[in-house]
């Protein structure tokens, strides 16, 4: 009796392109104190955040990497080759047609306004190390909800932006959000106000673009009493023969009665390692849930969590992991039940397929 196997394919090509770098600002390769101060600088960051990075590096520095059963591809990445800070200096438009022509040219490859157009609330659309466009629709905005680049959100709702940040997830949770804190650039800030229910999704897309490069964003989604939000994000890079890093850091903070729902659709390139850590906090009655698909990247590290610190809170993890020819997945989720008639559910599901990466 003969047997059918399907192979699994799923077009991966879709982000492997890359355009001649343009960068006004460029923090140089390596890591070190001055590799911060230039970031610090660059950005203008208050007294308390270039703190907040010269802590992160210092525990950077001191951690070792993480001894597992990927560890040895771990061990292949050369921090002192990576560039940890790259930007074109032009700043976050609101309207497409003020973007770069490159940059614009490169979003529109990947159908980012389109998508804008027909479903979204809002779109955030990051290019290495910056955000170069961030819009949210009128009505949104009109609630009073906050959509905005985490540089943006930092100058100017600072009140809101330092009572969280970093309190979800510190600087030593783990070698990797260490280096996170030292380097932070981009990613998304999120204020939804008590009881405003945003219908359309919130999303963001992350591209790299260079060589030798690490991206670090840093999402802080805030979502007060009785409010909701969904906010997805997709991400890709083109393929090089050089090591390629993300490390990303995402705190979510679902207060007395609200729910946030945070959909990933990674779909990096074959070189890059992707070392992320994400959690969420969940209030009195309050439900994070998290929706993960990783189909790309070298290796990748991530298991989104959360924190039940509230009665009946609610959390909620689906994971999808598909690891194809020289792919390492690490990947899965955690619930840590702090409070009384909490719940949680986790599905994870991974696929392998074609052979092991070479060591």
């Amino acid at each position: 009796m003969k047997t059918q196997t399907k192979s699994v394919d799923i077009d991966r090509s879709a982000g492997d392109f890359a355009y001649p770098e343009v960068h006004v600002r460029d923090a140089g390769a390596g890591l070190s104190e001055k590799t911060v101060h230039y970031i610090s600088d660059v950005k203008e960051d208050p007294d308390w955040v270039r703190e907040f990075r010269l802590r992160g590096l210092k525990t950077f520095l001191e951690k070792p990497l993480p001894t597992h059963w990927a560890s040895k591809d771990l061990e292949t990445i050369n921090f002192d080759k990576i560039r940890y800070y790259l930007a074109p200096g032009t700043g976050a438009k609101r309207s497409w047609d003020e973007v770069p022509e490159d940059i614009k040219r490169t979003f529109e490859r990947l159908g980012i306004p389109e998508q804008e157009r027909k479903f979204l609330a809002g779109v955030e659309a990051q290019f290495d190390s910056e955000a170069v466009y961030s819009n949210i629709k009128k009505a949104v905005g009109e609630q009073g909800v906050i959509f905005v680049g985490s540089t943006e959100g930092l100058k100017n709702h600072p009140e809101i932006f330092r009572k969280w940040f970093g309190k979800v997830i510190p600087i030593g949770d783990n070698k990797f959000s260490a280096l996170n804190s030292a380097v932070f650039s981009g990613g998304s800030f999120i204020y939804v106000p008590p009881g405003v229910k945003v219908k359309h999704p919130l999303q963001a897309y992350f591209r790299i673009n260079a060589e030798n490069f690490g991206q670090f964003e840093r999402t802080l989604i805030i979502a007060d009493e009785g409010s909701e939000v969904t906010y997805m994000e997709g991400c890709t890079a083109p393929k090089f023969n050089t090591t390629t890093l993300h490390s990303a850091v995402v705190e979510l903070i679902a207060l007395k009665g609200a729910k946030i729902q945070y959909i990933t659709v990674q779909n990096w390139s074959a070189n890059v390692f992707n070392l992320v850590t994400k959690r969420g906090l969940a209030h009195e009655n309050a439900e994070v849930k998290w929706i993960d698909c990783n189909i790309g990247s070298r290796l990748t590290m991530k298991y989104p969590s959360v924190v039940l610190k509230g009665r009946k809170s609610r959390g909620e993890v689906l994971s999808i992991a598909l690891a194809n020819n020289g792919q390492h997945q690490d990947t899965g989720a955690k619930m840590i039940h702090a409070a009384d008639e909490t719940t949680s559910n986790i599905i994870s599901k991974s696929i392998s397929v074609g052979r092991r990466a070479p060591h």
